[in-house]
């Protein structure tokens, strides 16, 4: 059975900051969002209702847009990174369908997530499947290298997973421990997309590195600001806010405070994060912890950081269009959390 047909690219919800990039590669787009909408069948209807779901709920659709800015960064002229481009975005969603069966998450972009309408089974298995036509996408390209790029990532981000199953409201994880969850679970598909988008042009290893940095660090940054604006920002950022916390989730923010705090204070958490023991009013009192030890302010410095870290790999690209809105990206970026 063939889904009704599904209009992503332009449910796309156009945020100011990335309304050029969005232009500039708005035909490119298209294609991917075809190409995604033809891989998204199957006889098994429980697999094109997923899918559909998915998809209409929106979302930046930042990781393809990556992919087609590196190979228009590199001079790429052929069609294969559009291939790429939806198989970054199918593995991508993938992940989100498994991580909403992990973390029991009930809402996702301000709809109801895909397991409470079908059940954890179906998602982790439809899941399952993306990540299956994902893998198809890549190999109908026939380079080797950027199939083991995204290979490689797909087995980092599942590591991720695991390990944060392991800090799963616990409050005596380290920055450092996290840091490795963020690396593993975010930064290595925003690794991975940009390096795609020069290796299907055959760049050297200077300029797929150079990516492989900039990727990294902007999903780095990306992940520290998505920590921030869970606690009272109001952004787009496709999710409720206060998710992290009702979910007992281990995040930066959290850490510093916890590590800062009271007698008293670090009660509080244990009792909201670790035994997950809340009240209508924990929220906010919450919110008042992390101002108090400053903890956002000092995540969104160090979201900075990695930003700027982000914008360094790029110093060695010619000054073009393109690579001016790949910077424009890391703006956009950290500028969420202000």
């Amino acid at each position: 059975m063939v889904m009704d047909s599904v209009v992503f690219f332009e449910n796309f919800k156009r945020d100011d900051i990335l309304s050029n990039l969005l232009s500039a590669f708005q035909k490119e787009m298209q294609s991917v969002d075809q190409t995604i909408r033809n891989k998204i069948v199957s006889d098994v209807a429980t697999v094109p209702d997923i899918g559909n779901h998915i998809f209409r709920s929106g979302g930046k659709r930042l990781r393809p847009l990556l992919t087609l800015a590196s190979a228009r960064l590199t001079d790429y002229s052929g069609k294969s990174h559009i291939t790429l481009a939806a198989g970054v975005e199918l593995m991508h969603t993938a992940t989100l369908l498994h991580d909403d069966v992990v973390d029991e998450s009930d809402m996702r972009r301000g709809r109801q997530t895909a397991r409470m309408g079908w059940g954890n089974a179906a998602s982790v298995l439809v899941g399952d499947y993306l990540l299956g036509q994902a893998f198809r996408l890549m190999v109908s390209t026939g380079s080797l290298p950027a199939l083991k790029v995204l290979s490689d990532a797909a087995a980092v981000i599942a590591e991720g997973e695991v390990l944060q199953l392991t800090i799963m409201n616990n409050l005596d994880t380290t920055e450092d421990a996290y840091m490795r969850v963020v690396d593993s679970k975010t930064a290595a598909l925003f690794s991975a997309a940009t390096q795609v988008g020069a290796l299907i042009g055959d760049q050297d290893h200077s300029v797929t590195a150079a990516l492989a940095s900039y990727g990294r660090n902007l999903g780095i940054a990306f992940q520290l600001v998505d920590d921030v604006l869970d606690y009272g920002q109001t952004s787009d950022i496709g999710k409720n806010t206060g998710d992290d916390f009702r979910e007992g989730k281990i995040t930066l923010p959290i850490i510093l405070a916890y590590r800062r705090g009271n007698v008293s204070e670090r009660e509080f958490w244990r009792r909201t994060i670790e035994a997950r023991d809340q009240n209508d009013e924990d929220f906010d009192k919450a919110c008042g912890l992390l101002t108090k030890y400053k903890t956002l302010e000092d995540t969104r410095d160090r979201a900075a950081h990695y930003g700027s870290i982000a914008k360094d790999a790029l110093v060695t690209f010619r000054d073009t269009i393109t690579r001016q809105q790949m910077l424009d990206v890391i703006n956009f970026c950290i500028s969420r959390a202000y």
